[in-house]
């Protein structure tokens, strides 16, 4: 029988207290909310840890392929001026370009690269595979409208559907333009069967029922497609020609594993791939990265992974 994770030594008195302010906004049984309480409550929940804009970052709305997306851009750009398009997280039912505004402006002031946040439509409402559509046709218009390299980033449901769009992308946007992806605790469809599905399955900040609460509504209650890698990336038969990838987890998270699976079939391709399983961290740990020192250094970590991609290096 695997052991269950010990979350009172894992994490320390940081990540415990941002969790406890976490959870006074955003409860633990918030998926047996209402979908406009959810919201309601994670919108509470981001403001309340929201650090504002680093200055010399300019932001504008403006439609990418008929997508809401806010640009941000940089007043002292970086050589190449790279691209970032950012999906956010949020289970495919919450978020959106206000959750993650501060991490975007961060991510453009760090590196000098200009991000474009995409507000892909959300579950129930919209079903798969509504979503991915909406993030393949920014990301496109973004392609178009841009030159120069192009970066995926996304953290969760967005680290989903970053590298969904890398895997769609391959022979329909010119390889040498997207020059990496960064996925930042992901869920890319492994298996539940086995590793921090199993360890981890009731962690903090996300269990495995919250995972199925979320898929159901993703899938509009119908079983997950087969084998369709605009869902899960895991289920692809292909990984080759992927752009150079690093992909962040929390160790205390029960997605953990799909980063290290999703490495392994990299690699085995012979692509480039870069795993990091940040210890003593949770799912939604960006959130963190000011009042955790764990959760900051990570940060710095994959904003260098992003720069270092952007100039055509290897972080690893």
């Amino acid at each position: 029988m695997t052991p269950k994770a010990d979350y009172g030594v894992l994490l320390d008195a940081e990540i415990q207290d941002y969790i406890a302010r976490s959870e006074s906004h955003y409860p633990p049984d918030a998926v047996s909310l209402t979908i406009e309480e959810q919201r309601a409550v994670y919108d509470r929940m981001c403001a309340a840890f929201y650090r504002g804009r680093p200055e010399g970052v300019h932001v504008s709305d403006a439609p990418f392929g008929g997508v809401p997306c806010r640009r941000y851009e940089p007043s002292a750009p970086a050589t190449p001026l790279s691209t970032v398009v950012y999906y956010h997280g949020g289970g495919f039912v919450v978020g959106g370009l206000d959750s993650h505004d501060d991490v975007c402006a961060e991510i453009c002031a760090e590196t000098g690269f200009r991000v474009v946040s995409v507000d892909y439509r959300l579950a129930p409402e919209t079903v798969f595979p509504g979503c991915f559509e909406d993030a393949w046709a920014a990301f496109s218009a973004v392609a178009e409208g841009y030159d120069g390299p192009l970066l995926l980033v996304g953290d969760s449901a967005g680290g989903n559907l970053a590298a969904a769009v890398a895997h769609y992308a391959r022979g329909r946007i010119a390889r040498d333009r997207i020059v990496g992806q960064v996925l930042i605790y992901p869920g890319l469809g492994g298996d539940p069967t086995q590793g921090s599905y199993i360890i981890h399955a009731e962690a903090p900040q996300l269990t495995v029922a919250d995972m199925a609460f979320y898929q159901r509504l993703r899938c509009g209650g119908n079983a997950p497609p087969a084998e369709d890698p605009r869902y899960a990336p895991l289920h692809d038969a292909d990984f080759s020609g992927l752009p150079p990838s690093v992909i962040v987890s929390a160790e205390c998270d029960p997605l953990s594993s799909d980063g290290e699976a999703y490495r392994n079939a990299i690699q085995a391709a012979g692509g480039r791939a870069l795993w990091i399983e940040e210890p003593g961290l949770v799912h939604g740990y960006l959130r963190a990265r000011a009042v955790s020192a764990k959760a900051g250094e990570s940060f710095a970590r994959i904003t260098r992974a992003i720069a270092a991609l952007g100039r055509g290096d290897w972080p690893g």
